[in-house]
């Protein structure tokens, strides 16, 4: 309240015994301030949802450290139905990858990159997605497209490494 009312002396005094809240970019006496109007200035209705949207990435969050992903997918489910964006998508597609879920993974990372088709994130999971789908020649170009966009990332180089083997000589090639 003291924020939105620009109270500088106010928020001076409750600023060193207030946590920093996450979403407010930039922790500091006038970063809050500005904040507060910022928020003031939008429809009641999308600051509730952008309240029910942080709720449960922290929820979803949670329970991707404890690696229940299924919990974690559930709650990405309801983040993103609050408000879309390319970080809940790159989530819930990891969350799917770590259950084998090369489908739902795909369909996510997809999305991810639709939002945000210059993330090399984005590209990544795609190219997991298709490892997992054992689709070699998509994975590659979704891995090549990652590492075009982050180049020093070796966790990237070795997957796409590991897909251009596959893709050359793929498991079960040459079983009778």
């Amino acid at each position: 309240l003291a924020a939105i009312r620009d109270c500088m002396e106010e928020v001076e005094m409750l600023f060193p015994v207030t946590s920093p809240i996450p979403n407010v970019p930039n922790w500091s006496i006038e970063g809050v301030i500005s904040h507060a109007k910022i928020e003031e200035k939008k429809p009641i209705e999308q600051r509730h949802l952008e309240r029910r949207k942080s709720l449960f990435k922290s929820h979803a969050d949670k329970a991707f450290k404890q690696k229940d992903y299924k919990m974690a997918t559930k709650f990405y489910d309801l983040a993103i139905e609050h408000a879309e964006s390319a970080t809940l998508y790159a989530n819930r597609s990891l969350c799917k990858l770590l259950m084998d879920d090369g489908e739902g993974a795909l369909s996510d990372a997809l999305m991810c990159r639709m939002l945000r088709p210059d993330w090399a994130k984005a590209c990544y999971h795609q190219g997991a997605a298709h490892m997992l789908l054992k689709e070699y020649k998509q994975a590659c170009d979704a891995l090549l497209d990652a590492q075009n966009l982050d180049p020093g990332n070796a966790e990237i180089k070795g997957e796409l490494r590991k897909a251009r083997e596959l893709m050359k000589n793929p498991p079960g090639k040459g079983e009778q």
